[in-house]
């Protein structure tokens, strides 16, 4: 049913709910994974000149937690007994819409994401990247709360 499963990760344990639903789905149909997570890769545009060593930093941070989170999300699958796991790393300057991009790329058939579940005036202020997902993606999305 499902050929190549997403997951974007965020390095939460939230994410790493997703990784477990997204690994009994790999079992189950003998699914590809993909595991994503997307950096902004410009988070000081417009702000001068006088941050480019900051955007430096934030680069190195930013490949750093990536990959971190990369690494447990496809240790955790492996764990599971799921050896059929690509790592990503996108861009985007919207997560979603890296994530969105990334689907398609890869040829997904399903996205695995996790949401934290915020309510009232923090999920007004925060947003939802996973809310989002969902307005825009033209393949299904299983939402895994914490």
């Amino acid at each position: 049913m499902f050929t190549n499963i997403l997951i974007p990760v965020d390095g939460s344990t939230t994410a790493l709910s997703a990784v477990s639903k997204a690994a009994g789905l790999a079992k189950t149909y003998g699914s590809n994974v993909t595991v994503l997570y997307v950096v902004d890769p410009y988070p000081f545009t417009g702000v001068g000149a006088d941050f480019a060593y900051g955007q430096s930093q934030y680069l190195t941070a930013a490949s750093a937690e990536a990959n971190a989170a990369l690494d447990a999300a496809k240790l955790a699958l492996n764990q599971a007994g799921i050896d059929k796991v690509i790592t990503k790393v996108g861009e985007g300057h919207a997560i979603h819409e890296g994530i969105i991009r990334a689907a398609k790329d890869v040829g997904s058939d399903l996205i695995v994401m996790g949401s934290h579940g915020r309510k009232g005036l923090e999920k007004l202020v925060l947003g939802s990247v996973t809310q989002r997902v969902l307005g825009v993606s033209d393949i299904p999305v299983l939402v895994v709360r914490e």
